[in-house]
């Protein structure tokens, strides 16, 4: 577990006129970008200033962890799952995700649905789209992605609202954030989150609408 950076408020701050400077500079108007601020395995002392400087979006890897950590401590925030979700756990994501940014099988989807049919609750949902192609990843394969988001329509149910990727870490992630944004614009999806803390700026010329930042706004993990 990192140690609480002693200026995440400052960092937070930086990391949001980086976002507005990246979206003016493309056109964009800035209140288009949401800043995802990736709160995984970081201490609620690094967490707190960054909620007080008034974000109100973070994205959590798992399902227990996050529970635990925001538990009488989410009133007024948006919370995402942004990591891999086991199907075992979707009851407890639909009841307490706001958004959940991974899903990517047919399983999934239905369990999903299923869950939001008992509680009468619906997280907006994304399809993750494994662009690398990369088989420790998650993600759909990008020539399923239609066939998958068709399914998740007309089967399930289910309406998502966009797409989610994460490039390979070696390599120029441009190429990654335009096909995600080409399978988003033909399959009628206005939402792609895209973009981590040390491409969100790329991300963000490419159409990102959410930007997922940990590291640049908490500072490295040690873990």
């Amino acid at each position: 577990m990192t140690a609480a950076p002693c200026n995440s408020a400052d960092a937070y701050g930086d990391v949001v006129a980086r976002i507005a400077r990246a979206a003016q500079a493309c056109g964009r108007d800035p209140a288009g970008v949401a800043l995802v601020a990736v709160s995984k395995q970081q201490p609620w002392e690094a967490i707190a200033p960054v909620v007080a400087a008034g974000q109100r979006v973070f994205g959590e890897n798992r399902v227990q962890e996050a529970m635990a950590r925001w538990e009488g401590r989410a009133g007024g925030l948006e919370l995402r799952l942004i990591g891999p979700l086991q199907s075992n756990k979707a009851r407890e994501a639909v009841a307490f995700f706001d958004v959940v940014e991974s899903l990517d099988r047919e399983k999934l989807a239905r369990v999903l649905a299923d869950e939001v049919q008992k509680q009468g609750r619906t997280p907006r949902l994304y399809v993750q789209v494994n662009t690398g192609q990369e088989p420790q990843k998650a993600g759909v394969l990008p020539a399923e992605a239609d066939a998958f988001i068709a399914a998740c329509r007309q089967v399930y149910g289910l309406s998502p609202e966009g797409l989610m990727c994460i490039p390979p870490a070696e390599g120029p992630p441009g190429p990654h954030f335009a096909l995600l944004a080409k399978i988003a614009a033909r399959n009628g999806l206005p939402r792609l989150s895209m973009g981590m803390s040390g491409d969100f700026e790329t991300a963000i010329r490419f159409g990102a609408t959410s930007v997922r930042v940990g590291s640049a706004v908490f500072g490295a993990r040690d873990v």
